[in-house]
């Protein structure tokens, strides 16, 4: 245990200026809650202080430069603890919620995943609404950049925790020389775009407190709202025009924006093969959808249908998770379309979940290769990406991480069928997990949510979400024998 204790030594760190968080919605609390809310997030911020402090004097005498398998070890400690510190408040604060269904609502809100098991939205207490949507906002980009944009100041390294936790397939791209530097200048973007669009999200009617919980569950693409009827509360156009532009906005690399930047021109930006094909996709998707639901009559007005479609079209492929109608009701292929967009359209460095559209981009082409070298043996025709030939090593990488990927589908929808579930319950609930979308269909579709699955069925989604927003690799390199060999 005394090789592991620096990593807990971080964690420990981590936990107590995690703890600091809480005076966000207790800010909330003091303004517009009973006095008694207050005292929540006192107990709460006590708790988790005691707690990390108490790790911290265990493991003080115990420093050393961490190492690739120390970052891994510490992105899947911090992303099991941390839930769990933020699940306090809400057992405290909400009547019969049992720790099983607290600690699935955080795990949900720092993986901006999104799923729910909580109704009665509507008469919650503002602050615990407000600390469900920022966890989205702290998760969007991860706790682990933000914490490697100050390890320096701890003389520690972050360039393995910035690897373990970044998604995207090309992991090793930096933007700027020092590590913290580059998390820096992505919060900075991050910061930027959520105070534009919590400002949007006012002038288009939305109440200050709810402008800033969407703004947080909109830039994280978590989709957490503070009503049960989300964004059908308001039924407002100007207010799903706001949602449609960040969530698009969101679902492209946030290192993209930063070179834009800092080169002060969009051309980098178009030329870009994976935002390319995430803007046609979205386009098109958009598109037919309008025409499908126009062809049904599922909506009547063409601007309504279009409106519809782009608002449910993008918050589903990016894998936000907003719902302002129940969509399961139109027809089939639309329901599924949309869930099949939210596994791979978000972008790598995106704060979307799924495989990524860069992922898919290189199995299209990957796939297009072996065609041709099946007519052409002899031909050379490597996979590129705009002017970048694409390794060999990449391309096997992303091979393997799409059979996991299919496998830990598969083995999780058979689990939860298992359990007794029927099987467009099971297998939507994993992919909505999985891919960090948040909203499924059957019994956890947009009319219903995660609280009608039972305590073992919770479990699963947990561990789903997890594996889903650390890309698997991460999560299961844990459990292969070489990893704990000296």
């Amino acid at each position: 245990m005394s090789s592991l204790a620096p990593v807990f030594n971080i964690l420990a760190r981590i936990m107590v200026g995690y703890a600091a968080l809480l005076l966000v919605p207790m800010a909330w609390a003091w303004q517009l809650d009973a006095p008694a809310m207050v005292d929540v997030w006192l107990y709460s911020m006590a708790i988790t202080l005691v707690l990390g402090l108490t790790l911290w004097l265990l493991t003080s005498r115990f420093h050393r430069e961490l190492m690739p398998r120390d970052g891994f070890l510490l992105v899947n400690l911090v992303w099991t603890v941390l839930p769990a510190c933020s699940a306090i408040p809400l057992v405290l604060a909400i009547d019969g919620l049992s720790w099983t269904d607290a600690y699935f609502e955080t795990m949900s809100g720092l993986t901006a995943t999104g799923s729910t098991v909580i109704s009665g939205l509507d008469a919650l207490p503002v602050s615990v609404n407000v600390w469900r949507c920022f966890l989205q906002l702290i998760g969007g980009l991860g706790v682990i950049l933000l914490v490697v944009a100050v390890l320096p100041l701890l003389g520690l390294g972050g360039v393995q925790l910035y690897k373990a936790e970044t998604p995207g397939p090309m992991k090793d791209a930096r933007l700027t020389p020092r590590i913290a530097e580059t998390a820096r200048g992505l919060w900075s973007v991050y910061f930027v775009f959520s105070t534009v669009c919590m400002l949007a999200y006012h002038q288009a009617g939305m109440s200050w407190a709810d402008a800033f919980m969407h703004m947080c569950s909109t830039m994280g693409l978590g989709g957490f709202s503070s009503h049960d009827a989300s964004f059908g509360f308001w039924n407002s156009r100007d207010i799903e025009l706001v949602a449609i532009f960040f969530m698009a906005l969101s679902g492209i690399s946030f290192a993209r924006y930063f070179i834009v930047w800092r080169s002060r021109s969009f051309r980098s930006m178009w030329r870009d093969t994976e935002v390319r094909a995430y803007v046609f996709v979205l386009l098109g998707s958009a598109l037919g959808l309008a025409a499908l639901l126009l062809f049904h009559g599922s909506v009547e007005q063409p601007l309504v249908a279009l409106r519809t479609a782009a608002f449910h079209v993008v918050s589903i492929a990016t894998t936000t998770g907003y719902a302002a109608t129940d969509f399961s009701l139109w027809p089939v292929f639309a329901p599924v379309w949309m869930m099949f967009l939210g596994t791979f359209v978000s972008c790598a460095g995106s704060t979307g979940g799924g495989i990524k559209m860069v992922r898919m981009v290189l199995l299209i082409k990957q796939s297009r290769r072996e065609l041709v070298r099946a007519i052409h043996p002899r031909v050379v025709n490597p996979v590129t990406l705009g002017h970048t030939t694409i390794p060999a090593t990449m391309i096997a990488a992303v091979m393997a991480y799409m059979l996991i990927y299919g496998a830990s589908t598969i083995g999780l929808t058979m689990l939860m069928l298992l359990t007794g579930l029927d099987i467009t319950t099971a297998f939507f609930a994993i992919v909505a997990t999985m891919n960090n979308i948040g909203i499924g269909l059957g019994d956890v579709g947009p009319a219903a949510n995660f609280g009608v699955l039972t305590d073992f069925q919770t479990w699963i989604c947990v561990v789903s979400m997890l594996l889903g927003r650390l890309e698997l690799l991460a999560v299961i390199v844990l459990f292969v024998p070489q990893f704990w060999r000296k």
